[in-house]
Order: C-alpha cells, then structure tokens, then sequence
C-alpha cells in the first residue's frame, strides 16, 4: 500500500506538470505516453501468442499525432516561422505508406494468421493513438482561444475523481455487481459514486475555470464517469480474454500505464466530439 501511495502521488505530479508547462512539454509528453501505452499493449499481444507489426505500428501512431499536434499549434500560432499546418499535412499524408507496411510486412514473415497481426495492430493504433489524439486537441477545441490547457487539465482530475469515488464508495457501501464477468469488484454504487464525485469536482471547476459554463463542466464529468467505466471494463475484458492481470510493471503498486489510463481511452473522444459539437455551436 506504501508502494502504491508513493507511486500514485508522483504520478499526479507529473501528470499536472505535462499539462502546466506550456504547449511543446505538453505534447511531446502525450505523444510519448502514446507510444509506452501501445509498447504494454502490443507486449500483451506478443505474451498472447500474437505478433503485432511494431514498428509500422509506432511509425503510423507517430505520424498521426504528431500531424494532428503540429496543426493544432499552427491554428493557434504556437509555431512561428514554421508552417505547422503544411507539415502536419504532410505527415498525415504518409499514412498511406505506413498503414500499407502493416499489411505488406506479412508478406515477409511466417505466420499462420497474418490477419490476425495486422488487426491487432490496427486494433492497437484506433485504441491507444486516436485517444490521446483527441485528448491533446482538447486543449486547442475553443474557437476564437489560442490555447486552453485548463480543459484538458480539468478532465484529469474529474477522471481521478470518478476513480477514486467509485472505489470508496464501492468499497463501503458496494453491494449490487455493476458487470461481474469482466470486473467481479466493480458495482453499481460505486459507479454512482463516481459520477456524482467527479460532478461536484466539475461544478468546483467552474468556480475557477471560467472557460466554460458550469454545465458544460459537469456534462463533461458524467461523460467522463460513463465512458471512463466503460473504457475500464473494455480493458478488463482484453486482459481476461488474454489471462492477464496487469497490463504492465511501470508504475510499482499500480500495474501498467494502459492500467491508469483504460477509462481515459474511450472518455476523451466522446468529451472532445461534445465540445465541438455543444459548446462550440
């Protein structure tokens, strides 16, 4: 338990530090965290009996986000003297080499399910990359705001908050399973607990955060709390379905980093897309 605490307070340490140091810090960290989180995820794969194709797997997540980055900085001139908008096309426009690699390195290799590799790796790039994509957009969402790392920032403590409300609550007061077959400990209090946690996380938020309406902040808690279980659950059943407990030992006490983010890996797409759509309108 010592362990663990330890952990888990310079975890949040530097997580807050990647999103108060400023635009770059902020994503060569993401991108960086992206590629450890698909590194456990295709090692899962390989433990598996599954032999992904790495590295125009890495190459392809690479190119996605730094794409995506470079125009997000660009739209809100973070990049001068440089046209971040044109080298962000231009990476985007290598993917087409890099998806085709995935499929054409089966060519060259001994495998009795060559498919199979090529989904999984796939798998790993739609699962792992396109979150935190989307996650490092939310800080360049606004129209009309150069940057605004707050939101992204807010969306971590609303997720730590239904984390860590649905186990307290769960564990006191956790009586009715919420989906036994995937995750035997998680229950329906402790998902309530979670949501109305982060909400009222969200509501406080918006005392400071004036970037956004109170609505919008606790709209983007329960989002967070839904999804976020969901993602859990998802990534509980990938661990189940390949019998494995941890998706890694990086973080002593606490398991992997896909472990610490599997909620955030569905929440952050769905909270950018009621951004855009919502508060953007």
């Amino acid at each position: 338990m010592k362990t663990r605490a330890i952990t888990g307070f310079f975890f949040i340490i530097v997580m807050l530090a990647s999103v108060n140091l400023g635009d770059y810090v902020f994503g060569a960290f993401y991108l960086l965290l992206c590629m450890l989180c698909l590194h456990e995820f295709f090692g899962l794969n390989i433990k598996s009996g599954i032999a992904p194709n790495r590295v125009p797997g890495f190459v392809t997540v690479a190119l996605i986000f730094a794409g995506f980055t470079l125009i997000d900085l660009s739209r809100v001139n973070q990049l001068p003297g440089i046209d971040g908008r044109h080298w962000g096309n231009t990476l985007l426009f290598l993917l087409p080499i890099s998806f085709s690699a995935i499929f054409i390195r089966e060519l060259f290799r001994i495998s009795h399910s060559p498919f199979t590799n090529i989904a999984y790796t796939l798998a790993g790039i739609v699962f792992i990359c396109v979150p935190f994509t989307f996650f490092h957009g939310l800080a360049y969402i606004q129209t009309g705001v150069d940057h605004n790392l707050h939101i992204p920032l807010g969306f971590l403590l609303m997720l730590w908050a239904n984390d860590t409300g649905a186990y307290l609550v769960g564990r006191s007061l956790g009586r009715h399973k919420l989906f036994e077959r995937h995750s035997p400990k998680k229950t329906w209090e402790g998902f309530f607990g979670g949501v109305i946690i982060s909400a009222v996380v969200g509501y406080v938020l918006s005392l400071y955060f004036k970037d956004l309406a109170a609505i919008h902040w606790i709209v983007m808690a329960v989002i967070i709390s839904f999804f976020g279980t969901l993602g859990d659950l998802i990534e509980s059943m990938f661990k189940r379905s390949i019998n494995i407990k941890d998706s890694g030992g990086i973080l002593p006490g606490h398991g992997g980093l896909l472990d610490r983010f599997d909620g955030f890996l569905l929440a952050a797409p769905i909270v950018y897309t009621y951004l855009y759509f919502v508060v953007n309108a």
